[in-house]
């Protein structure tokens, strides 16, 4: 069997090793050390905002923490995003909200700003004011910010940026990850730069920061034993797991640069090919390509291609699934246009990794191409 080609794999950088062999000379084997102190610091550095950084376990603990600061609770609408992960929209349940899902636009495949604007409508109508609006940065590409967070200030609703995908990406020279009232990085395995599970919390204040870094160190009050009177979490991000972050800080524009030469390559190679288009840029976003993705004429081709090219032992995979057909937020309100649906329906990602070969990539193009020659 043919070797195989992940969709986004890790990419090591060799720096990484310096900064773990450092934690264990140290014996800095905890949630707390001068990796995490130095890796919160090299995040603020790149985002270029004043900002302040909480390293944490997950995006999806920093998801969470978001909605706690917020003030979400039993009884609450959180406003979310359908064409996401589900890591989005779990944490609402996690506070006994509810998740009100909007269906996305054409351009970005990210937040329709006129739905949201309805289903804020709608809820103030009926009694239920939104407590917070969450938009996703989709496969790196920035949702339309201007529109989002004007609606957003224009009815008086904190906005928690999903950038979990988009690090590397900015929006009319802002970087993704600065926009929300509260933002959410991931550096899970698969992500643009990864510390093999983790995530962080992008605060505005100081203050927003030490909350969060109290409530992910399982809310020990001070004093000499233990004092507990919040609940708190296992949230927070060990010294170890910040080394490697460390180390990817060093080659995460090379591996934006990477990515986006993967997205270049497949257009130019099927940019005339009448059953594949492609997600452009629209003025003034600049997308980390974080995946390749590609609309296919019909999902009988997206299907067919996708099990083509697990014959050749390479992966691929729909977009995601809108969360207002899963199963699980089946009874969940939803404010839909059809986008998202016919997404899911006819989209497909590529292997985008930062580190595919070109042999690898001609084994993909060579796939596509055979395909389309027989199908």
């Amino acid at each position: 069997m043919k070797p195989k080609i992940w969709l986004s794999s890790p990419h090591m950088s060799g720096a990484e090793q310096t900064y773990i062999k450092e934690a264990f000379d140290t014996n800095w084997v905890a949630p707390l050390g001068p990796n995490v102190n130095g890796f919160e610091n090299d995040l603020q550095s790149y985002l270029n905002e004043d900002i302040h950084v909480a390293a944490l376990a997950s995006g999806t603990s920093a998801l969470h923490l978001s909605l706690i600061l917020l003030g979400v609770g039993y009884g609450d609408e959180v406003i979310c995003q359908s064409k996401t992960f589900s890591a989005s929209a779990n944490p609402i349940v996690y506070q006994g909200a509810t998740p009100i899902f909007i269906d996305s636009e054409k351009e970005t495949w990210n937040m329709c700003p006129e739905q949201l604007e309805i289903a804020i409508k709608d809820r103030i109508s009926k009694g239920k004011k939104p407590k917070a609006i969450i938009p996703v940065h989709l496969y790196g590409m920035p949702y339309k910010a201007d529109e989002i967070h004007s609606i957003a200030k224009r009815y008086g609703i904190p906005v928690v940026e999903d950038s979990a995908e988009s690090l590397g990406s900015h929006y009319k020279g802002q970087n993704c990850g600065t926009f929300g009232d509260l933002s959410i990085l991931s550096f899970n395995g698969n992500k643009i730069i990864t510390t093999s599970g983790g995530g962080a919390l992008v605060t505005r204040t100081p203050e927003q920061k030490q909350k969060a870094v109290f409530l992910s160190t399982q809310a020990r009050d001070a004093a000499p034993h233990y004092e507990h009177t919040h609940i708190g979490y296992n949230y927070r991000m060990s010294n170890i797991v910040a080394g490697i972050g460390r180390g990817q800080m060093t080659i995460l524009d090379s591996h934006v640069k990477n990515r986006r030469s993967n997205h270049d390559l497949y257009f130019n190679t099927f940019k005339n090919f009448e059953q594949i288009t492609f997600l452009p840029e629209p003025e003034g976003h600049f997308s980390n390509r974080w995946l390749s993705c590609i609309l296919l004429d019909s999902k009988e081709t997206r299907e067919g291609l996708r099990l083509a090219l697990e014959k050749e032992n390479i992966e691929s995979r729909p977009l995601w699934k809108p969360m207002h057909q899963q199963p699980i937020f089946k009874d969940a309100p939803s404010y839909l246009n059809g986008v998202s649906a016919e997404l899911f329906e006819r989209g497909l990602c590529l292997p985008s990794g930062s580190n595919l070969s070109n042999e690898e990539l001609d084994r993909v193009i060579s796939a596509i191409n055979m395909y389309f020659a027989v199908c």
